[in-house]
């Protein structure tokens, strides 16, 4: 274990049976309240991907707005929002993926990002892959180049990993 992934481990707290019982929730918010975790958190994303030429950062709704906006900012690019159904007010792509518990839809506004641009996705966390794949799935309907994905953290066991093919990933924290 490197510095880095000590120092974000102890900022997550770890909640027993939330939201249901025999789950083990990975809270990050006190990752983000901590100003030197979170500069820590952002500057290792920063640093892996900061000779991929990306073009825009792609944040998955809500927790992916905060870690996507700060890197996107120490990155020099733009900002795209991954929002749920009926969260956008101009015209829309979606994508429609399963979730454990049922269908959800995801939607980026239809100028967000322009054909053939190098894309980042973000998002806090990579448990079962179902949404980051939609996301990737998304910004490749908008015809861009999916350059990798970037989590704080990993949940290994439920293996995220497989649904999302080949590209890069990385995650500052693996449990």
């Amino acid at each position: 274990m490197d510095e880095t992934e000590r120092l974000l481990r102890e900022k997550i707290r770890s909640i027993p049976d939330y939201p249901k019982k025999g789950v083990l929730f990975r809270d990050i918010t006190p990752l983000l309240k901590d100003p030197k975790g979170l500069r820590t958190c952002i500057e290792a994303l920063a640093g892996r991907f900061k000779e991929d030429r990306i073009d825009y950062v792609a944040g998955i709704e809500a927790r992916g707005f905060i870690i996507g906006g700060a890197l996107a900012e120490k990155l020099g690019v733009g900002f795209v929002p991954i929002r749920k159904k009926g969260k956008l007010p101009y015209k829309k792509v979606s994508v429609d993926y399963e979730l454990e518990y049922g269908k959800e839809t995801m939607e980026v506004h239809e100028d967000a990002v322009e054909k053939g641009r190098r894309v980042l996705i973000v998002d806090d966390l990579l448990a079962t892959g179902g949404t980051a794949g939609a996301a990737a799935e998304l910004m490749k309907k908008m015809g861009a180049i999916v350059v990798g994905f970037a989590f704080m953290v990993e949940l290994s066991d439920l293996m995220g990993r497989k649904k999302l093919g080949g590209a890069r990933i990385i995650s500052l924290v693996t449990y």
